[in-house]
Parts: structure tokens; C-alpha cells; sequence
């Protein structure tokens, strides 16, 4: 039986990955809405949107974080307010709401992964916008309202910091690079796979409600997630230096820890997202990426 889903955000980085592996499934009906389709903070448009879908994904978010910090309503506006559109229009049609969140709910002052109930605290206007969405899915879709955090997100539709770090490679001989913040690179296609794996278990009923955190296994800090994609890429990790964050201050403040935990995912009996070492070796063979490193070996071997 065909099932419809519908993706909002559906020209943002993940967004496009989420439309690319629904549009393999048979059994999946898809429509996907970008931000010049669907504002997700008129309501009624809203309505409109979500009417005949079984499952909605929101990928749409406000997720400049340092302009949140300078426009708080504005950002809270789409990751708050346009959330809670969402899960009052699926609570109305009786559609499964699958929402991306982030670790930025977290205060960051962790020493072990967070578990999905822990306290949240954001340190930033981007995490507290965040975290209004999340709290919008929990209180009117108790039971069939998923909220999905994620961390670190890079992937081949969008700017993201593997991507600047290899055109940055082209041009500069060796990078400065954050060392003190920790957390779990993910790649946007590995996540979109465990978000249509989440839906589906959603709609048999083996994934109850509630939070999961969809992000890599094991963690790195930035510095090693940089000097590892130039290892793949075939260039000299060494080039990446490690820093301190307080070299490059930010409007907004950046939780230290955002490693979380995966226990949700296997009490509802699915497997987790493998590691991010073994994401990002796959990520790589992305032409989007392969010709960015090509293009940083070439730049190299002329200097």
C-alpha cells in the first residue's frame, strides 16, 4: 500500500537527501515543499500542506545560528512557531510528524553522551528556538510526534564545514582549526536513511513517540574532523593546526559537548547511525566532494 509523505525544507541540505530516498521506495508517495512553496509559519498554508499525507519530515529551520543571536524572534518564529503550525495541522489530520531538532538544546557542560531525556538548557537563541519546536511536537503529538536531533550536519546540497574546509585547502597551506568543542559529525544522506527508517517503523508501530538522537557513532572534535577529511582526500592532515575556540569569537555561543546518546533507537528495536569516521569515508566519494578534493591536491602540487 502506498503511503504519502510529505518534506518540508525539501531544497535545504538534508531536505534533498530525504526527497532522494523516499523517491526509491515504491511503497512512498513524496512531495517535497521548499521554503518558496511552503512558509511554515502561515498556519494555514500549513493545513493545506499536510492535508492527505500520512508522514511529514520537517527539514525546514531557521539554522543560521549566529544570525539567530542577533534576530531571536525571527528564528524562533520558523524553528518554534512554524514547528508548532506543523504539529497541530498532523495532530488535526492525524499524520506522523517527524521533526530534525539539534544537541544545541544541550548546555554543552557534559562529560558522557546526553540521553535522549536529559535537561536541556540552551546556551544560544538558536538552541532556545530549538528547542520551542521540540517542545510544540511533544505537547500535541504525544503519541505520534518524533523528535530527531541531530549534530554537525555536512552533506553535498549546501554549505557545510567539510565542503569549506576542502575549498579552503585549494588556498590556504595550513588551517586553524577548533579543538576544544566535541561532538558527532553526521552525514546528511546517513541521517536522511534513518529518518525513512524511522517513519516506516512509525507507521507499523514499532517506534513509539518521542526523542531520538540521530547523530554518527563515536565522537571528534572539528580539528578531527577536518584533519580527517584531508587524510581521505589525500592531503597532508598536518596542514590542519589545533586551536582553542576563543581564537574565533562568535555572536552566539557554542556548547563545548554536544555528544548524545542513542538509546531510543534500540529499545524500538532499529539499529543506530554507524560512526562518523566510517560516514565520512563514504560522504567523500560524493563527486561534490571528490572534485573539491581533487581540486585541493592540484592546488598542492603548484605550491
Amino acid at each position: 500500500m502506498t503511503t504519502s509523505w510529505l518534506v518540508t525544507g525539501a531544497h535545504g541540505l538534508l531536505g534533498q537527501d530525504v526527497l532522494a530516498e523516499l523517491a526509491g521506495d515504491p511503497d512512498v508517495w513524496v512531495t517535497g515543499l521548499s521554503r518558496d512553496r511552503l512558509d511554515i509559519t502561515d498556519p494555514t498554508a500549513v493545513r493545506a500542506a499536510v492535508a492527505g499525507h500520512r508522514v511529514v519530515v520537517n527539514c525546514a529551520a531557521w539554522t543560521d545560528v549566529d544570525g539567530a543571536e542577533r534576530s531571536e524572534a525571527a528564528a524562533t518564529a520558523v524553528n518554534g512557531t512554524g514547528v508548532r503550525h506543523l504539529a497541530r495541522a498532523c495532530a488535526d489530520s492525524g499524520a506522523l510528524l517527524l521533526h530534525v531538532s539539534t544537541d544545541y538544546v544541550f548546555p554543552g557542560d557534559a562529560r558522557h553522551p546526553y540521553p535522549e531525556d536529559a535537561p536541556t538548557g540552551p546556551v544560544n537563541a538558536y538552541g532556545r528556538s530549538k528547542l520551542a519546536g521540540e517542545r510544540a511536537v511533544v505537547e500535541l503529538l504525544p503519541r505520534a510526534g518524533y523528535v530527531v536531533r541531530t549534530a554537525w550536519l555536512y552533506g553535498a546540497h549546501g554549505p557545510n564545514f567539510v565542503t569549506t574546509m576542502l575549498k579552503l585547502a585549494a588556498r590556504h597551506e595550513t588551517l586553524d582549526v577548533v579543538a576544544d568543542q566535541h561532538g558527532q559529525p553526521t552525514w546528511s544522506r546517513a541521517l536522511a536513511r534513518q529518518l525513512a527508517v524511522l517513519g516506516r517503523a512509525a507507521l507499523t508501530g514499532q517506534a513509539p513517540a518521542g526523542i531520538y538522537h540521530g547523530t554518527a557513532g563515536d565522537r571528534t572534535t572539528w580539528c578531527g574532523l577536518a584533519r580527517e577529511a584531508f587524510r581521505l582526500s589525500g592531503l597532508d592532515p598536518e596542514r590542519i593546526r589545533p586551536v582553542d575556540s576563543d581564537k574565533f569569537p562568535r555572536p552566539a555561543a557554542r556548547p563545548a559537548f554536544g555528544v548524545l546518546g542513542h538509546d531510543s533507537w534500540l529499545r524500538a528495536g532499529l539499529a543506530t547511525l554507524p560512526r562518523w569516521d566510517d560516514q565520512l569515508t563514504a560522504a567523500l566519494k560524493e563527486p561534490v566532494f571528490a572534485d573539491l578534493a581533487a581540486a585541493a591536491r592540484a592546488s598542492a602540487r603548484h605550491t
